[in-house]
């Protein structure tokens, strides 16, 4: 009985010191496990160095779909996404997928392993101002050379967008040059005197809204369409139909009706899955703003093309890492008007209304951290079957992204052509 008492004893004494223990336990706060799920990561033109540069390169290694999720038109990206491809590329790299259009694309694709590269891209968007989007960018320009470069010659660009608002001259263009019959060409040779008109209006006010694709009409379209699907060939009448699904989602967009997002996201599925079926087991990188590469739905509300990689790596068996790529603060470039210079402004996302997210990244930085270093925040580690402690912001990014790098300051690209020539 004595033995049976003392065993009793020392099992009522260790659970109360188990149950002492456990009291005293405080859980992490979110700041805290920030802390944890981030990485110093130095960013320099000849590659990545410090804590996260191996959390990245694993992540990298492993996966054969890269999304980058970004904010456009800075330096500091491209140059990221160029360390990118070297990492990729010794494991294969066929293609690197972007947010504009595949006619444009294309284009630059013809040219980015030129020695005259920049200039020849300049003197493109002289002749077709505003016909593409971002890739007119010299930083941009600059990255696709580089990765071109180091994976070989069978590299290649892809387009998924839509095509940009000054296309239509190109288009017109390349239809006449694919040969197609009588009917089809007067009537595009039609509408491509009416385009050069509307250029000439366009650079004037620098107004989009003066640019063919905006002014005209489907009285004016249709018997084009009909002419082309009578005699056109093949090729024109790709061309046409991608003009008018271009002139579609920006119409919607203009109007608020027609769910601008989800067709443009549709639209990116699609031109994606024929890459995917002519290559079936290509590796690619992709490089598009962040709320097109979200898992999920975006904070737009859309299952975008990020989502679509995500799943189809799901169903192959292979793995995607998504990660968002941003600036704390600094300046910024964007669209400014038709055949003028980028706009440039300031942004700050750690103070004042305008914070969010990256601030809570930025006080996480390690004490002694370089200040031109960037931080990058391994999601995963953050993922838990308890988040209530965790913002509806972060939480959305938790679950969309997979990594996220914060540069600490961003400065503007500027454009190929004469607007920004030095």
């Amino acid at each position: 009985m004595r033995l049976k008492s003392i065993g009793a004893a020392l099992s009522l004494a260790c659970l109360c010191a188990a149950s002492a223990s456990a009291e005293t336990v405080v859980p992490l706060t979110f700041a805290d496990r920030l802390a944890q799920a981030g990485s110093p990561l130095t960013v320099r033109p000849e590659g990545f160095s410090g804590p996260g540069a191996a959390i990245l390169s694993d992540a990298v290694d492993a996966s054969r779909y890269v999304l980058i999720g970004e904010s456009h038109f800075s330096r500091e990206i491209p140059a990221f996404t160029t360390n990118v491809c070297r990492l990729m590329a010794p494991g294969g790299l066929t293609a690197m997928a972007v947010e504009t259009g595949p006619e444009a694309a294309t284009a630059v694709d013809a040219r980015m392993r030129a020695p005259d590269r920049e200039q020849q891209i300049a003197d493109f968007m002289t002749t077709y101002p505003d016909a593409m989007a971002f890739l007119n960018s010299r930083a941009e320009g600059q990255t696709v050379a580089e990765c071109a470069a180091v994976a070989g010659p069978d590299f290649t660009l892809w387009g998924l967008d839509q095509e940009f608002l000054g296309v239509s001259g190109y288009l017109f263009d390349q239809m006449l040059a694919s040969a197609p019959g009588p009917l089809a060409r007067a009537q595009i040779e039609a509408l491509a005197k009416q385009e050069r008109t509307a250029v000439q209006a366009a650079l004037a006010s620098g107004s989009p809204m003066d640019l063919f694709l905006l002014k005209v009409s489907d009285a004016t379209l249709d018997p084009a369409g009909k002419a082309i699907d009578q005699d056109g060939g093949d090729r024109a009448k790709a061309l046409f139909a991608a003009l008018r699904e271009t002139r579609a989602i920006y119409q919607a967009s203009q109007s608020g009706r027609g769910d601008p997002n989800g067709r443009r996201a549709r639209l990116m599925k699609r031109t994606l899955a024929v890459h995917f079926d002519e290559v079936p087991q290509a590796r690619v990188l992709m490089k598009f703003g962040a709320y097109h590469l979200y898992k999920g739905y975006n904070p737009l509300g859309q299952r975008d093309v990020g989502n679509f990689v995500a799943e189809l790596a799901d169903g192959e068996g292979v793995k995607a890492l998504n990660m968002i790529v941003v600036g704390a603060k600094g300046r910024e470039a964007g669209y400014n008007g038709v055949g003028r210079p980028m706009k440039v402004y300031d942004f700050d996302a750690t103070t004042g209304k305008d914070s969010d997210w990256r601030k809570d990244v930025m006080l996480a930085r390690p004490s002694g951290m370089a200040p031109g270093d960037w931080m990058l925040v391994d999601l995963r580690r953050l993922r838990s079957k308890d988040m209530e402690d965790v913002t509806p912001e972060w939480s959305e990014l938790i679950r969309g992204y997979d990594l996220a790098v914060v540069a600490p300051e961003l400065s503007p690209s500027t454009k190929l052509g004469p607007p920004d020539a030095p």
